[in-house]
């Protein structure tokens, strides 16, 4: 193992999450010497990596050069994935999309073979865009379920016989897979470009089919012993009797996740219920029909209004425990839920004026990602760079 190697990989990802870095800048953040940090940017600008981008604005004596990594010269797969649909990207190092985004329609709960499919979807992808292999620095992958990132392992879907799906995926590709949580790939997109990346203590909830949670904490993320923390969908705050995904009853996810919202509004619209809606909810697509009561909600809706009102304040019960618990700076609500913006805080608000202790509230702001539904491939795609020394060395032993 090269430490020169390495240390050149540690360069690229602090490139890659920053617009740009001096050599000052890296020498800090590495807390290496200022001739080792030269000498690597010189060889990435060699290998074509890295280039100058200009000085920095003056502050007085001689201005820094300003570092950047060359954008053509590597390149992301990133997979946002929820129980129905699989969204596949192509991005380059400045998180811009090369290819449109291919959308496979796989239902994790009931497809043996997604897995497969998924290898499949991504080779597609890559040949779509006609990028050699040797440009992919890897693959990233945000999926709901339980999932052990370390091993590559998801003990709620897509198994995948005696291989990790990370080994599979990687064994169909030739290339470097990670894995992890949907809720934490969404997490890691707002603490390194989102509305956590300037604060210590943060609580980023994954609005989608459940309700996730990631959780910044002293400014690193947080994943718990075996890597299962922020399962918020599943604490017990009702007695309703409903059976949770989880197998366990009355689950936060039973009465506030966009999948029990988005039934809700069925039902309300079968009863008779005035509402644009009307004609729009089917019970073809819980994807369409999510979208249409999101759509509906954000342009004045009062049915669409009074279902996600009544969300939020369940949703926001749920956050006065975790402020309780956590203390954090922050409780930003992203995901797909997103969409609806602001639409989501008085309720939730509300519920924590009445169950929050005032001056633990008070220390907590609520705040709406402006990534949304963006977050989870942005996401997928910062987990490969999160792990691009490991990416680095394999290239240098091959």
């Amino acid at each position: 193992m090269s430490k020169r190697t390495l240390y050149k990989g540690q360069i690229v990802k602090q490139l890659f999450f920053s617009e740009g870095l001096s050599c000052l800048d890296l020498s800090t953040r590495l807390a290496k010497s200022l001739p080792f940090i030269n000498g690597l940017l010189n060889e990435l600008i060699a290998e074509g990596l890295v280039v100058e981008t200009g000085y920095a604005p003056s502050s007085g004596g001689r201005r820094p050069l300003i570092y950047a990594l060359k954008s053509e010269m590597l390149y992301v797969i990133a997979v946002a994935m929820d129980q129905f649909v699989t969204r596949i990207a192509l991005m380059d190092m400045q998180s811009r999309r090369i290819i449109s985004i291919q959308r496979l329609e796989l239902d994790l709960a009931k497809s043996n073979t997604a897995v497969t499919e998924l290898a499949i979807a991504i080779e597609d992808v890559i040949n779509r865009a006609s990028v050699a292999k040797s440009k992919l620095a890897g693959i990233g992958i945000g999926m709901p379920g339980f999932v052990n990132a370390k091993a590559g392992i998801n003990h709620t879907f897509l198994q995948s016989g005696s291989e990790s799906i990370s080994e599979h995926i990687s064994r169909h590709t030739g290339l470097p897979v990670f894995i992890d949580n949907d809720s934490s790939v969404v997490a890691l997109a707002e603490f390194r470009f989102g509305a956590a990346r300037t604060r210590k203590n943060a609580m980023v909830v994954n609005l989608g089919w459940g309700i996730g949670l990631g959780m910044v904490l002293d400014e690193k993320l947080f994943r718990g012993n075996s890597g299962f923390a922020g399962e918020f969908s599943h604490i017990p705050l009702f007695t309703n009797g409903k059976l949770c995904s989880c197998g366990k009853h009355g689950c936060l996810e039973t009465e506030a996740s966009l999948l029990t919202i988005t039934e809700k509004a069925r039902q309300g619209i079968l009863e008779g219920k005035l509402s644009r809606l009307t004609g729009q909810i089917t019970h073809d697509s819980p994807e369409a029909d999510c979208d249409a009561l999101l759509t509906a909600a954000a342009r004045g809706d009062r049915f669409a209004v009074s279902v996600l009102m009544e969300a939020g304040y369940i949703i926001g019960r749920g956050l006065a425990i975790l402020i309780h618990i956590i203390n954090p700076e922050v409780i930003i609500i992203s995901g797909r839920g997103a969409s609806a913006g602001k639409l989501w805080l008085a309720p939730m608000q509300q519920a924590l004026n009445e169950h929050c202790i005032p001056q633990l509230a008070e220390c907590t702001s609520l705040e709406i990602s402006s990534l949304g539904t963006e977050a989870e491939i942005v996401g997928a795609a910062a987990l490969v760079m999160e792990n691009y020394e490991q990416v680095f060395l394999r290239r240098d032993a091959a």
